[in-house]
């Protein structure tokens, strides 16, 4: 289990460097002791959102962070059960039952290694900046959303111990940190409420735990084509979710921490997982952001060992010492939580002064993202949204940045050409305004269109200039297009008086 760094970057900690050294190996356990504690209550309440048993969201979070600590490219994110791919598969569990779901999850993975073959991690690099910071922010608001339902109708008692919580998260870590600071909230909580009999929600209230381990599953469904079309879509829908929300994470833990991830082996790691997961009957996953931040923000690790950790003690917690894990009270849960979500907005991107020197386009992309993610609680569909918007205001940015300016000469025979000097880069967005600007009638029978500071990008500028040679030769006029760089010149032969006229 090694890392792969890129040169100019601060190299992490490798795992066998973590295993010779005692302090760098504490922090990889218990933030692995943190993740697993903070993993259970989320795991069944996916498990109840996709509508299956939280032995099944429990079991899929193991195999998951088991999995992906070997095989994924991105050391110290957590993978497990998420609710971005619960609320995907829900439907088939619902409609079909659980065999199907399994199916889905299986065939999920499957195309996940095979769009990692494809090269799919490679349009991460088309994400903008402020698409990344509405993508952030809007994990915040989601992480701290989630935290509300614990919220609500509780004792006041829960209110006070959250305030807690939240205390000793902030003040520990200036007294002492080489424990973490959530590790001692959870734990001094836990045994006030022993101590004291304070009677408020707790983790075994959020459903049974587990008093086994998971076994191999293969699911009672038909190999037929009509299984196929049932699955199919679903799973499809599965793997790109889960792709995007773990490529994602894994360029966010590279920035905290100054590294390089292969995001290839990152991608077919998690479909590879998946299928690891769906054979012993888990709902499937994707990188966790919350716990990835609990793990690398909070806790301090970089290495494989805390999210493999993290797998081994959630097993271990749910199964050799469920009766113990169910009395945490929610309220230490929810404290750790709320601190993940403070520290993972982006705080600076909506300063007043940042607004202000901000383009207002990057401020509607970040603000886009962030809003269609918080209303349809999907991650995927919001970075879709801020992706889309992103292309559309640079698309309408550049198309401005072009312009078309004529002046007249003679040549030595004394008659006269009118010159066209087109600057600015020509694709749809400006070539279907270049048609307007052309004087055809007060025009000579000589039009020179030159392009030298101007590049064609595809078949749209390639048609506008067809149509507007078109438009000359129909008054008499001859058009000769000069000043073609290679590429355009090229893509203009290639093209020019193939494309159907509008």
């Amino acid at each position: 289990m090694t890392t792969t760094n890129h040169p100019s970057e601060n190299p992490a900690p490798s795992v066998r460097a973590a295993l010779r050294s005692p302090t760098l190996l504490r922090t990889e356990v218990l933030a692995g002791l943190v993740v697993a504690l903070a993993l259970i209550p989320e795991a069944i309440s996916f498990s109840i959102i996709a509508g299956v048993d939280p032995q099944v969201g429990l079991f899929a979070s193991f195999t998951m962070a088991v999995a992906i600590s070997f095989l994924g490219g991105r050391p110290a994110m957590i993978s497990a059960a998420t609710g971005a791919i619960a609320l995907v598969v829900a439907p088939v569990m619902r409609e079909h039952g659980y065999d199907y779901l399994i199916a889905t999850v299986l065939l999920g993975g499957v195309i996940q290694v095979l769009l990692a073959v494809v090269g799919v991690a490679k349009l991460m690099r088309f994400i903008p900046r402020s698409v990344m910071v509405g993508f952030v922010n809007a994990l915040a608001i989601l992480i701290f959303g989630a935290q509300l339902d614990h919220m609500i109708d509780v004792p006041w008692s829960v209110y006070v111990m959250i305030a807690v919580g939240i205390a000793v998260i902030v003040a520990f870590p200036r007294v002492n940190r080489v424990v973490p600071a959530p590790l001692v909230a959870i734990v001094a909580l836990t045994a006030f409420t022993l101590v004291a009999a304070v009677n408020v929600p707790n983790v075994g209230d959020q459903g049974d735990l587990p008093d086994s381990l998971p076994t191999w599953f293969l699911p009672d469904v038909p190999l037929t084509l009509e299984t196929l079309q049932i699955i199919a879509p679903y799973a499809l829908a599965m793997a790109l979710v889960g792709i995007l929300e773990s490529l994602l994470t894994a360029k966010l833990v590279d920035d905290i921490t100054d590294t390089h991830s292969d995001k290839t082996r990152e991608a077919w790691g998690q479909g590879a997982a998946n299928v690891v997961t769906g054979f012993f009957g888990g709902m499937g996953g994707c990188a966790m952001i919350g716990q990835t931040m609990i793990n690398v923000k909070v806790s301090g690790a970089r290495t494989r060992i805390s999210t493999f950790l993290a797998g081994v003690f959630l097993l271990v917690l749910v199964v050799g010492f469920g009766d113990v894990v169910a009395l945490i009270p929610m309220a230490a849960l929810v404290a750790v939580m709320i601190m993940v979500s403070v520290g993972t907005f982006d705080w600076h991107s909506v300063r007043p002064s940042t607004l202000r020197r901000m383009p207002k386009s990057e401020t509607t992309v970040m603000l886009s993202t962030v809003l269609v993610t918080v209303l349809t609680h999907n991650l995927a569909i919001g970075v879709g949204v801020g992706v889309l918007v992103a292309m559309t205001l640079f698309a309408r940015r550049v198309a401005h940045l072009t312009e078309t300016n004529r002046h007249l000469t003679t040549d030595d025979g004394g008659r006269e050409i009118a010159t066209y000097h087109v600057t600015g880069e020509l694709f749809f967005a400006s070539s279907n305004d270049l048609y307007t600007q052309f004087d055809y009638a007060g025009d000579p029978d000589q039009v020179v269109i030159d392009l030298s500071d101007s590049h064609v990008w595809d078949a749209s500028t390639v048609a506008s200039l067809d149509a507007i040679t078109t438009k000359y030769e129909r008054k008499g006029k001859t058009v000769t297009i000069t000043g073609l760089d290679d590429a355009s010149a090229e893509r203009h032969g290639r093209l020019s008086g193939r494309l159907p006229s509008h």
